[in-house]
């Protein structure tokens, strides 16, 4: 049966060319008032002012649903490591009492206490937590993430992490989308020998993940300490070969190289960019390789710099906004804090910052021909919010504001129609 979602007082439905949108084109929202949007066996079947989409053949027979408020896309979150097995509390207490990164490294911290948890947890209980976390994510709007292994690196650590995104897949409506990130730093037992770790990935591990269809994407943190740029556009290379789409973390603690390298593999995405520079900007543009900025990571570890949005926007880079989701850096899973975080620290309008949460972070997936915008033949992924106006997503902060969450047009949460006061 049809439903029709009538009554909105704003849908911004993003109407536009069928591609990353780049430039001024980051400020066209398709704004509608007093719009409705019709679905149809998980399909928007049709979507703009109430008046037109009532007068569609399905309407007539469809079930009614008034919502008022606002609804756009569901966001597309296109950055995540939403497998750990447990939160870093100890980091976080030693970090707000002063120490430093070397010195929670030293007391068993950091990334080495997630790899030991990750390397024993089983994977029945891993794919459940993952599923306990992906309804967080529903509860705030999103309706696809991605999600990136590369707490386990080794072998059989890290097929688990991709096994486990499989089957939590069964177990909740949120889209998970999963990469293979075996190249996030160097495991303790190869000494620092990164060439020699990535050779092992390349030899056994990215293999594996390809013959199983276990990943869609391969992603490398391209830092100095961990890998190269000329390491990032051979093992890039090599993943594509095999059926792997390539991405890129970047350009994060200091200008190395990693977004120039990864633009040259074909990378779909380079992400963090906070030390980018205009070369760097270039080949991202030349590329066609989108900039996703994390900026409430820089938040949470209290950085002074975050990433140069009006830089990359005023240069034709499409940019997309995602989580970063992480129990290291960044323990937020709510898009409309790092819609807000956007806004107020990297300069990006409330237009650019929802365009970059929903269509360019689809495209940042490579599905932006089903999701992040609302338009008939597109995947019926809805969010609702209790607002009289959509920059209420970006001004308003510290409580989530979604009212309904819809995937594929099934209902998941809320009563919608509740309104903040003003």
């Amino acid at each position: 049966m049809a439903i029709l979602f009538t009554g909105i007082k704003q849908l911004l439905t993003f109407a536009g060319d069928d591609a990353p949108r780049a430039g001024a084109a980051m400020r066209e929202i398709g704004l509608v008032k007093n719009g409705a949007v019709l679905v149809e066996k998980g399909i928007v079947e049709a979507a703009g002012p109430r008046a037109a989409v009532a007068r569609h053949r399905l309407a007539k027979t469809a079930k009614v649903v008034e919502t008022g408020g606002v609804c756009l896309p569901g966001f597309v979150d296109s950055h995540t490591h939403m497998i750990f097995a447990e939160p870093r509390l100890k980091d976080f207490s030693m970090r707000t009492a002063g120490a430093s990164y070397p010195e929670i490294k030293a007391a068993g911290g950091g990334i080495l206490s997630s790899i030991g948890a990750v390397r024993k947890q089983p994977l029945k209980p891993m794919a459940a937590q993952l599923a306990r976390r992906a309804a967080r994510f529903l509860e705030c709007g999103t309706t696809t993430a991605e999600v990136k292994s590369g707490y386990g690196l080794s072998l059989d650590s890290e097929l688990k992490m991709l096994r486990a995104v499989r089957e939590a897949r069964k177990l909740t409506p949120l889209e998970l989308l999963p990469t293979l990130l075996a190249a996030h730093s160097v495991p303790p037992e190869f000494n620092g020998d990164s060439q020699k770790y990535l050779d092992h990935i390349i030899a056994e591990i990215l293999p594996k993940a390809a013959a199983e269809g276990l990943a869609v994407f391969a992603d490398i943190f391209c830092e100095k300490g961990y890998f190269t740029p000329e390491q990032t556009t051979t093992y890039l290379k090599e993943a594509a070969r095999l059926g792997l789409r390539p991405k890129v973390h970047s350009e994060q603690l200091s200008n190395y190289g990693g977004t120039r390298a990864g633009a040259a593999a074909g990378a779909v995405s380079a992400d963090h960019a906070d030390h980018v520079y205009a070369e760097d900007i270039a080949a991202m543009r030349d590329a066609g390789t989108i900039a996703t900025l994390l900026p409430a990571s820089n938040y949470y570890l209290g950085l002074s710099k975050f990433p140069p949005a009006r830089e990359l926007i005023a240069e034709g880079v499409p940019v997309a906004l995602a989580t970063d989701f992480n129990p290291g850096t960044c323990p937020c899973w709510n898009m409309q804090f790092v819609l807000s975080v956007a806004c107020t620290h990297c300069a990006m309008t409330p237009e650019e910052a929802l365009c970059a949460a929903t269509v360019n972070g689809a495209w940042a997936l490579g599905i932006g021909d089903r999701c992040g915008v609302i338009a008939p033949g597109r995947q019926a992924d809805l969010a609702f919010f209790a607002a009289y106006d959509y920059r209420e997503l970006c001004y308003y902060f510290g409580a989530n504001q979604c009212s309904m969450t819809v995937k594929k047009g099934k209902i998941l949460r809320g009563t919608p129609g509740t309104l903040l006061s003003c």
